[in-house]
């Protein structure tokens, strides 16, 4: 077969298709990855072929400049929102806000060239990540399988089934659909016609365990073909540093906020605790501490008590396993990297999914979470030392790690997907 995996350019969002794409590649079929130009490198650096398309897009440069990446609520339209505070006008108004300031953001601008690349390319499959609807486009234009593959917990469905119900209660003059007008009309250019499939892909493969897909505080058992795939980490190139090769003579805890420094701490209009006050109030603890912090945050520590490392980067998949603990802001590779190994988790949530994954740990006893409005550091430093003291967080968080580890690998995956396709 051949295979596009098409995604915008968001770094994370690809590293989430890589295992699976070199599972496909093994298994004898030839695979490419589409994206804008600027991840052209970081397509190539982990050998897989690049296509690039259309011009880079503008998210973060418009989401800075709206203030929507440094707010306490950055997002207009919450998908984690409970359902008994869902309502037509705000699931309406949600989507009048989502494609415009996401989906056409990042996607109008690769959907000519990708079109044009599968009709000459002609690929049997077409897999794409969720807000990637340039996939879900080109299948669509010339007639041919397309999934999503997940790097979120698929609040996407959840927000389109809830929006589609609550729809048909409403007179027929009320009624708007502004996701299915923009695909129905980009596709429309190609000859083709848009229908709800092209919302979800025709299957979804997804590596959330399926204690939190089928979680009924979410509603999120829904009428789709989901593909479990076990998580398997991959973060990009690095190096395994001397000192992480040696085991930590104290238990060790890990702070990463993401590959941007951002996390609830910075989501108070400047009122939460800074990089150093929670590293002080982590640090009074008898562990030792390997921060991860970019440059901007460490350039403001004044001193850095001795039993913290700074560092700029360290694998994760390397780090985790010989953590006690790791504080985070939920993020999906840092969430799920963690998980499988069994490590407990303190979740420090700034948007989307993330209070969701928060949430799903501290349910299941094997993490804790706390929402913006209550992230102080001696918070932090008590979560933590509950998650060091209390071995029940240790058991749980290893039995989760069991559930993903029975989840088919990726190369188990190939045979249903080639069948699918076919």
């Amino acid at each position: 077969m051949r295979i596009i995996f098409a995604t915008y350019s968001e770094k994370t969002h690809f590293w989430s298709m890589v295992p699976l794409a070199w599972a496909l590649r093994n298994a004898g079929h030839e695979v490419v990855v589409a994206s804008q130009p600027a991840l052209a490198d970081a397509i190539t650096a982990t050998g897989l072929t690049a296509v690039p398309v259309g011009t880079d897009h503008r998210f973060h440069q418009v989401m800075r400049r709206t203030g929507r990446l440094t707010r306490d609520d950055p997002l207009p339209f919450d998908f984690a929102r409970p359902t008994e505070q869902l309502s037509w006008e705000y699931l309406r108004d949600g989507y009048r806000q989502f494609v415009p300031w996401w989906c056409r953001l990042v996607n109008d601008t690769m959907v000519d060239d990708l079109v044009g690349f599968c009709q000459r390319w002609r690929p049997d499959l077409v897999l794409w990540e969720p807000v990637s609807y340039a996939g879900s486009i080109a299948a669509t234009a010339i007639g041919v399988t397309h999934a999503r593959v997940m790097w979120s917990v698929d609040l996407f469905t959840r927000m389109r089934r809830h929006f589609l119900r609550l729809g048909e209660q409403q007179p027929a003059d009320q009624r708007c659909d502004p996701l299915a007008d923009w695909l129905g009309t980009r596709v429309g250019r190609y000859g083709g016609q848009f229908s709800e499939v092209m919302t979800t892909g025709h299957f979804t493969i997804d590596t959330v365990p399926d204690s939190l897909r089928h979680d009924p505080r979410l509603d999120l058992d829904l009428d789709h073909r989901y593909l479990p795939m076990r998580y398997i980490p991959y973060n990009g190139t690095s190096v395994v540093p001397p000192w992480l090769r040696t085991p930590p003579q104290r238990p060790r805890v890990a702070l990463t906020l993401g590959t941007s420094g951002s996390s609830a701490t910075e989501r108070q209009h400047g009122h939460g605790p800074s990089a150093a006050e929670i590293l002080r109030a982590v640090a009074a603890l008898p562990v030792e501490v390997v921060a991860m912090l970019p440059p901007s945050q460490r350039d403001q520590l004044e001193a850095v008590p001795d039993n913290v490392r700074l560092v700029d980067y360290a694998p994760l998949n390397v780090l985790a396993p010989t953590c006690a603990a790791v504080i985070h802001h939920g993020g999906n590779g840092t969430w799920s990297t963690t998980l499988v190994h069994g490590v407990p988790q303190l979740v420090l949530p700034n948007m989307f999914d993330l209070s969701v994954r928060g949430r799903y740990l501290a349910d299941q006893g094997a993490g804790l979470t706390m929402e913006s409005h209550e992230v102080t550091a001696a918070a932090i430093g008590s979560a933590v030392a509950r998650l060091l003291d209390e071995p029940d967080f240790a058991r749980n968080a290893a039995r989760l790690a069991d559930e993903m580890r029975a989840l088919p690998t990726p190369r188990d995956l190939v045979p249903q997907i080639e069948k699918l396709t076919s």
